[in-house]
């Protein structure tokens, strides 16, 4: 039987393992000793750690290039036989399925179109991608992450509101695998994951708290506390497009009327200028801001570029005077509607601003990730669990390595 004292110093170890592997994958190429260093490891700790999680297939290490004087040191990577993350990237008009290491190494592996195929019709066909995944990844393959352009709770996709979804059971991503797989489903909001990207290692690094907001088909975000976000009681914490910041006369697919979603992306552009809903209203959104840009368009389009970038500062303004953060990070169309109509965005987010806040303005940053954010964040949650401190003392339990 395992003593207490020695249970309490293999958690400790477990603790650190997995600081360190989440290091290795927040940080990509960082060495032993910068490693050594910002977890405030000694040599001999350092040696040992990694030696263990060599051993089981988790780390590998290979010589960094030399600069200037001092010992030669190795650079941590993720292990040729480790673990890998499939990320199903449920976007508001295709879906893709991306595999990643520990590292941050992402290869994109299939993607498709919905047409007008319900969830039921399309999830099972990602399901089938998932498995020969699996096969071809001879066990490797322990975590599978849907990142969705939707409100998710749990394993549930509650609502897909731009294209009139309800009750998606996701668990279905891994129906095809083989019995008894030792593959976890996850799930998270794209707009949620962006924002863990950008916690992580993005433009939001160094925040103890960031507010990410992302512009795509409506808006979403996340407001995260040292890297992790505040999903709320049942997971679908973040719908700040569904805030009654907009035109109350407006319904909103998602049942509600007056939603901010409706104010600021290529259906509420389509809409001031009279043209037909967009089939790809990311697509309308960027060309039409991209021409702006160019000093081309009529007056009437400038005027309603105008009018979604007021509305994307008010309501940024709004936010930030509810959640007080340090850093807001801009992604998807969000930094194209500030750069075409800087001085409307300015002008909005100050005016929204309490006075106290307006004396040092929350700065708002454009995202460092931009179209792969939610994959990248989807990426991280999934290493998040493969590599927490239970985790890692099952997987030497399984390995029959574990240290006594």
């Amino acid at each position: 039987m395992t003593s207490k004292p020695t249970a309490r110093a293999q958690r400790r170890r477990w603790i650190t393992a997995s600081e360190l592997l989440r290091l290795v994958h927040s940080e990509p190429g960082i060495t032993r000793t910068a490693a050594a260093a910002r977890l405030a490891l000694s040599s001999g700790t350092t040696t040992e750690l990694i030696d263990r999680l060599r051993a089981v297939g988790l780390l590998a290490e290979q010589r960094a290039e030399q600069r200037g004087r001092g010992r030669p040191t190795t650079v941590l990577r993720a292990h040729p036989e480790g673990p890998l993350v499939a990320v199903v990237d449920l976007q508001s008009s295709r879906w893709q399925v991306w595999l990643g290491d520990l590292a941050g190494g992402i290869t994109e592996v299939a993607d498709g179109r919905y047409s007008d195929a319900a969830p039921t019709e399309f999830l099972p066909r990602i399901a089938e991608v998932i498995a020969a995944v699996a096969a071809q990844a001879s066990g490797r393959l322990r975590a599978v992450v849907a990142a969705a352009a939707g409100t998710v709770s749990g394993t549930t996709l509650l609502q897909f509101a731009t294209r009139d979804w309800q009750r998606a059971d996701l668990r279905v991503l891994t129906g095809a695998l083989p019995a008894g797989a030792d593959v976890v489903l996850l799930a998270g909001n794209d707009a949620t994951l962006g924002g863990v990207a950008e916690a992580r290692n993005g433009a939001a690094r160094s925040a103890h708290v960031a507010l990410h907001i992302l512009v795509a088909v409506g808006v979403g975000g996340a407001l995260l506390v040292d890297g992790r976000p505040m999903t709320g009681a049942h997971g679908s914490g973040g719908e700040y497009g569904h805030l009654p910041f907009g035109d109350p006369a407006l319904a909103c697919p998602c049942g509600a009327h007056g939603c901010w979603d409706l104010t600021l992306d290529g259906r509420a552009l389509a809409r001031h200028l009279g043209d037909a809903p967009p089939e790809d209203p990311i697509a309308y959104g960027q060309r039409l801001l991209a021409s702006l840009r160019r000093g081309r368009g009529t007056r009437r389009q400038r005027a309603a570029a105008e009018s979604i970038a007021e509305a994307l500062g008010a309501g940024i303004a709004g936010l930030v005077n509810l959640h007080d953060p340090d850093v807001v990070t801009l992604a998807g169309l969000g930094p194209a509607m500030r750069a075409t109509m800087p001085d409307a965005f300015a002008r909005a987010y100050r005016r929204g601003l309490m006075s106290f806040q307006r004396e040092h303005p929350t700065p708002i940053l454009d995202a460092a990730h931009e179209a792969d954010g939610p994959v990248r964040g989807a990426l991280a949650l999934g290493f998040d669990h493969l590599t927490s401190p239970d985790a890692l003392a099952g997987w030497f339990d399984r390995d029959g390595r574990q240290a006594t």
